[in-house]
């Protein structure tokens, strides 16, 4: 019990005074995460959409795969993006394992089926006056996806706020990917995992509780999100 307390202590003792490395970390997990979300936030959007008016061959498939791939384990992904970007694999000559980005498109990839998922699912679940109205005024095709998209807007933004939380808290992309790289690669929670692998069990404790702040503030968003979308279908 002493290591807890006194981790605890020394954990909050290194955020106040601002350690570099831990505000390193955070930072660089904001960043990735939030730049990996906008990407698979702006295609996953279009892409749902197009997945809840449309019907071609294959729709039901990518569905499918969609909702399969919003549990994929981070370690998967992790593991088939080494392979596409290691010196042997077909992307390898862009060198970027190892490298922010390599983990961003990771991410990409896990955040991607979720905000399609989300999208779809919520346009198909919109009242169906939304849709007769949108045709009898005779909008436009992007002027019907701008009214479907806002009526679902709140859906929308719970989808984005889950990828976050998600990309922001995983390690097995980050590790495989990133690598861990000092001042380069590393996020909160490589770091967390070195740091106790080193037995600094004080900064390691302080990466988790950035983590449990952060993560804290999106189970916040969350709540809101849901209970405002809860009024707006009462």
């Amino acid at each position: 019990m002493t290591l807890f307390v006194e981790g605890f202590r020394e954990a909050l003792r290194l955020i106040a005074g601002g350690d570099p490395l831990v505000l390193d970390a955070a930072w660089r997990s904001l960043w990735i995460s939030a730049l990996a979300v906008l990407a698979a936030g702006a295609l996953g959007t279009l892409g749902g959409l197009g997945l809840a008016l449309l019907r071609f061959p294959g729709r039901g498939l990518l569905i499918a795969l969609a909702r399969a791939g919003m549990n994929a384990p981070t370690v998967l992904i992790g593991l088939l993006g080494y392979g596409l970007l290691s010196r042997r694999g077909p992307l390898g000559s862009l060198e970027l394992l190892y490298s922010p980005w390599a983990v961003v498109m990771g991410e990409f990839v896990l955040a991607l089926p979720i905000v399609l998922t989300w999208t779809q699912g919520s346009i198909r679940k919109l009242d169906h006056r939304v849709f007769e109205t949108a045709i009898t005024l005779g909008l436009r095709p992007w002027q019907r996806a701008r009214v479907y998209l806002s009526e679902a807007r709140l859906a929308i933004a719970l989808a984005f706020l889950t990828a976050f939380a998600r990309c922001f808290t995983e390690l097995g992309i980050a590790m495989m990917l990133g690598g861990n790289i000092k001042e380069r690669t590393r996020t909160l929670a490589t770091a967390t995992a070195l740091e106790t692998s080193r037995g600094d069990f004080a900064r390691g404790m302080a990466m988790s509780l950035l983590l449990l702040l952060i993560g804290l503030i999106i189970t916040l968003g969350l709540g809101w999100l849901n209970a405002r979308r809860r009024e707006e279908e009462e």
